[in-house]
């Protein structure tokens, strides 16, 4: 099933479903809080991020045609780092290029999103699977001068401005994607394709990759795990390629969903958005 969560008119949340076709109905959550699945169809006012995510991680140099165009060897380990769950983005809502601490390098990443459904800890790889909720688009936007030269050696300033992690537009059930390293990730910029790769080129695989975020660690239900990108990143591009204000940044990955972007620029004395869920 692909879920997804949204806003009505009145501001109120309510989550839904979309059918193969894209229409869009009704999931209703009931008073002992479990949900119901119906065939009333919603016209849904804007779209959230499918859940509303208590951690993120990520992978870096996770398939080779990447590590490849980055001059860099495969990993032994997955290189992990972690995103802010303040740079969470809804799907169709703005990546916001930075100009407090300005950045005129900030980079596109299309990625497959492994959402955790119930607690894990020291699992296997052959038992990974069965912890997965479902399945995302993600992007994993970068701003590469303070991910490198400006970061302090860490990735994490340039990889958690606001509006740098955008999700969805649903979440496709783990029983609808009985194998996460059979599927085409794609990343479009306006209309011109910029990634293009098969999970299968994956390093660490998403059972490994679970397995080993789970070691001596427990992984929360909501955990978002970002899974790496593939090959043709603008920062490996000649000439490079960022993004700029009025691009719109696609990402589609086959059998999930389509999610996309525009892009803007800060504009000083902004109030921060709201990042709790609706009531």
């Amino acid at each position: 099933m692909k879920i997804f969560r949204y806003l009505d008119q009145a501001g109120t949340m309510g989550f839904g479903r979309f059918d193969e076709q894209g229409q869009t109905f009704l999931i209703l959550k009931k008073d002992d809080g479990d949900f119901e699945v119906t065939d009333q169809r919603i016209t849904p006012f804007r779209l959230l991020t499918p859940i509303d995510f208590r951690c993120i991680y990520a992978v870096g140099l996770n398939y080779r045609a990447h590590a490849e165009e980055s001059g860099q060897e495969p990993p032994k380990y997955p290189m992990i780092f972690m995103k802010a769950p303040t740079s969470i983005q809804n799907p169709g809502d703005p990546i916001v290029l930075p100009r407090f601490l300005r950045s005129d390098r900030v980079d596109y990443e299309g990625e497959l999103g492994v959402v955790i459904g119930r607690p894990c800890k020291n699992v296997k790889p052959e038992e990974a699977l069965s912890y997965v909720l479902g399945y995302t688009c993600a992007n994993d936007v970068s701003a590469r001068d303070w991910q490198k030269e400006k970061g302090g050696g860490q990735f994490c300033r340039g990889k958690s401005f606001d509006t740098f992690c955008p999700s969805g537009p649903c979440l496709t059930t783990a029983d609808e994607i009985p194998d996460p390293s059979k599927l085409v990730v794609r990343t479009f910029v306006n209309d011109e394709k910029m990634q293009e790769s098969s999970t299968d080129d994956l390093i660490f695989d998403v059972p490994h990759l679970i397995s080993f975020l789970s070691g001596s660690t427990t992984l929360l239900p909501g955990t978002l795990i970002l899974t790496g990108t593939p090959s043709g990143v603008g920062d490996a591009r000649d000439p490079r390629r960022y993004l700029v204000p009025g691009d719109e940044v696609t990402v589609e990955i086959d059998g999930i969903g389509i999610l996309t972007n525009p892009v803007v620029e800060e504009v000083f004395g902004e109030e921060p958005e709201d990042k709790e869920s609706p009531e």
